[in-house]
């Protein structure tokens, strides 16, 4: 498996070009189409993808440490199905719809002005999270740890806390409607 130091890929599109299958650190992809590409058995650490489009791209046991996705389209991506050693990332200003976090541990990620419609979190830790201006609609949250997540910017989600562990989450005012949907109650404000 090929290894790849401190290289930036621009403007490529990887649907009529292929990347070659290795290991990744301290790379920069700009500007890069991967949509419906195979990623499986990837390795990235330290990486940033910026600009991209990922959407549908298949992560069997794709390895992401450390890895950064600012302005990426991502739809669909099945995140449970990478290596789990390591697995760390931070998106900001990226679009998640559809995609799944089932049963993975996440702590501390960062979901910065993000679009997370109807994203499974299902039976995941992502205890110490923040969805910073991030728009949770439709999103799943079942049997979840989001202990000291902070909700307070957050917009759209519906968190039951019976189904949930949320101990010293962090929601605003105006998101504690998102905690009682449930109960199919009105608040006034």
């Amino acid at each position: 498996m090929e290894a790849v130091f401190e290289k930036t890929f621009r403007n490529i599109d990887y649907t009529e070009t292929t990347l070659e299958k290795g290991e990744y650190e301290y790379c920069n992809f700009e500007h890069c189409n991967f949509s419906s590409t195979n990623l499986s058995g990837f390795r990235f650490v330290d990486c940033e993808f910026k600009d991209s489009n990922l959407s549908n791209v298949n992560l069997d046991q794709a390895s992401f440490q450390n890895v950064k996705f600012k302005n990426c389209k991502m739809l669909g991506l099945q995140f449970d199905h990478c290596n789990e050693f390591g697995l760390s990332f931070s998106f900001e200003n990226c679009i998640l719809d559809h995609c799944s976090f089932y049963q993975c541990k996440l702590p501390g990620t960062e979901f910065i002005k993000s679009q997370l419609h109807e994203v499974d979190f299902t039976e995941g830790d992502f205890s110490k999270a923040q969805f910073e201006n991030s728009d949770l609609q439709r999103a799943i949250f079942e049997n979840t740890n989001l202990e000291e997540t902070d909700f307070s910017m957050a917009y759209g989600y519906s968190i039951d806390p019976e189904k949930n562990r949320i101990r010293k989450a962090i929601f605003s005012l105006t998101g504690i409607r998102g905690l009682l949907d449930k109960y199919g109650i009105i608040i006034k404000e």
